[in-house]
């Protein structure tokens, strides 16, 4: 993908034809787990605006980043989609849950939203189901009998899957090589609509880079005015540019909602765009 799209936090989908049968919107995929009575909804973590306040004006900005999404899906095969940032406490996870619930949202859609931050893993925490699954993502990659519907629980009331992050390997980096996780990706993309994949930091490891090589499109979380220049220089350089879609930039107190910013139309890096985004880039990121 060519462009850039630089985003402000704070029709018809390709591939229809040749996806697997589905279970109806509501239903869970055969072998899936839906969310049980016990587990209950008000453990759920409260920023997670896209799946308890879908009303609000916070959760507006994650439908803005679908409509992003969805448009440049027009324009290029856009169903596997990494969320990543240069370091720790830039919100990548937070914007990953409410990007799949937002998603969640269309009518017949069906998506999964996959913890892959293998180091520090915490979905199923923040959705209040730590403890209870069948096992995660390294469960499927370690084990070549296992498939996406032993480790993957339906969340009825949120029409969404989940693939947690499993048992915390000693190496989670030669977890993430093994070719078994492009198998499960691409399992994937022929059952669901779009997955959304919660990475690691991609400065301080290099979990990310044998990830992208399954996905379609990688967007990168900043922490507005908070995320040191150089390492969102650094975390630019080492994602594969035909890959990166846009930036989120997160908590921008110059905007309206401070906890989750607006989300507006970027332009592509040519030119003078490249310029205007090169200057926005520096306005929102730390010295």
């Amino acid at each position: 993908m060519n462009d850039l799209l630089i985003v402000q936090n704070g029709g018809e989908r390709p591939g229809s034809a040749d996806r697997e049968a589905r279970s109806p919107a509501g239903t869970p995929a055969p072998g899936a787990r839906p969310l049980a009575v016990d587990d209950p909804p008000g453990s759920i973590e409260g920023h997670l605006v896209s799946l308890l306040a879908p009303n609000t004006f916070e959760a507006e900005q994650y439908r803005a980043l679908r409509a992003l999404l969805e448009q440049k899906r027009k324009e290029a095969a856009l169903g596997v989609i990494a969320l990543s940032s240069p370091t720790a406490g830039d919100g990548k996870t937070l914007t990953a849950i409410n990007l799949a619930g937002t998603l969640a949202q269309s009518s017949g859609s069906r998506i999964l939203l996959v913890d892959a931050d293998l180091r520090r893993p915490s979905i199923e925490e923040r959705l209040g189901l730590r403890g209870n699954g069948p096992g995660g993502l390294v469960e499927a990659i370690v084990d070549s009998g296992a498939d996406l519907a032993s480790v993957s629980r339906f969340l009825p009331l949120f029409n969404l899957w989940v693939i947690g992050a499993g048992h915390c390997p000693a190496s989670p980096y030669e977890v993430l090589k093994s070719p078994r996780l492009g198998h499960l990706l691409e399992e994937a993309r022929r059952r669901f609509d779009y997955i959304v994949i919660d990475t690691p930091p991609v400065v301080p490891v290099p979990d990310l880079r044998v990830i992208e090589r399954w996905v379609d499109g990688v967007v990168l979380l900043v922490a507005a005015h908070k995320t040191p220049r150089r390492l969102l220089e650094e975390a630019l350089r080492a994602v594969d540019p035909a890959k990166l879609i846009g930036l989120v930039f997160n908590n921008d107190d110059s905007l309206r909602s401070k906890a989750y910013g607006y989300y507006d139309y970027g332009h592509p890096l040519n030119g003078v765009d490249r310029r205007r985004a090169r200057r926005t880039v520096k306005r929102r990121s730390a010295s």
